[in-house]
């Protein structure tokens, strides 16, 4: 008899995501064990004792989900689990806090295939604008455009320092040049928009961060792509279900929430199976959902 596949799932927050939990189980998992409130020191012990407890056949049926709400603590608890590891004792770890790597994944893919297939051409040498960037969305939406040749602006909404911070940390660890900018004015964000190829907007549900007026006159801007399905929009003139829409009175194209949300949800579910179905152990971050996000979109 199969043993049943097992994913634990940690969390430094208070709650494990339901969301989550339900895409482990409908993927192919038996059961999904949360823990919450872990720590990056806690992540040690609970691989050790999740490893030793099957034999090296039996462990290929146990994996680890991270989740949380923050990237770069995400990524530090992925590389203690990788620490914990005693091969053959090896289980497979798949990091998506908040679904921020799957989302933001997805919204670039879907980006990149609209500027292929309207615009013919890619993200290479693109100004990309990021709106909402001191949230984990946005965050990993910036790396993942610049790691793909980008240009990539975050901009965050409280003055310099902390989103300077954020981009700071991602230029040191990923070996990118992410730049960033103070959007916490009407003025200020118009201005960037202005000079903008692509647009991504990441910010609160219910919350626009750019109108029309503000959009308009970025002469080259090509594509936008927009997260928020919860009324009012991130975005005047893009709707929830916009895939390569029109935004009337621009050149520009627009991508809705649940246009990225459809890619999100495959993306999470097709990293989920990947992780059952290993013969070796899989670590599975932003990267791993970028690469699945355009195999589904394509």
């Amino acid at each position: 008899m199969a043993l049943p596949r097992i994913v634990h799932m940690v969390t430094p927050l208070k709650h494990m995501s339901p969301f989550d939990v339900n895409m482990a189980l409908d993927a192919g998992y038996d059961d999904a064990i949360p823990y919450t409130n872990v720590t990056i020191e806690d992540v040690y012990g609970l691989v050790q004792d999740a490893i030793f407890s099957r034999s090296p056949d039996g462990i290929k049926r146990t994996g680890m989900f991270i989740g949380g709400k923050r990237a770069i603590e995400a990524l530090d608890m992925m590389d203690r689990a990788k620490k914990a590891m005693v091969p053959p004792f090896e289980i497979s770890v798949f990091a998506d806090p908040a679904g921020s790597f799957t989302t933001a994944a997805a919204m670039v893919a879907c980006a990149k295939k609209a500027l292929k297939d309207t615009f013919k051409t890619d993200l290479k040498g693109k100004r990309v604008v990021v709106y909402g960037g001191t949230g984990v969305v946005a965050f990993a939406a910036a790396v993942i455009s610049t790691i793909d040749g980008a240009k990539s602006v975050l901009v965050g909404y409280d003055g310099p320092e902390r989103v300077r911070r954020l981009t700071m940390e991602a230029n040191a660890r990923f070996e990118v040049d992410l730049g960033y900018a103070d959007g916490t004015t009407e003025e200020q964000k118009a201005a960037l928009a202005r000079e903008a190829d692509v647009i991504f907007t990441a910010g609160p549900a219910g919350r626009q961060l750019l109108g029309l007026a503000q959009i308009k006159p970025a002469k080259d801007l090509k594509v936008v792509a927009d997260v928020n399905a919860v009324p009012p929009l991130g975005v005047e003139g893009v709707g929830v279900n916009d895939n390569g829409t029109p935004i009337e009175g621009t050149d520009a194209i627009g991508i809705g929430a649940l246009a990225i949300g459809n890619v999100k949800y495959k993306t999470e579910a097709g990293l989920f199976k990947k992780m059952i179905e290993a013969e070796k152990p899989v670590y599975l971050d932003f990267r791993d959902a970028y690469r699945r996000a355009q195999e589904i979109v394509s």
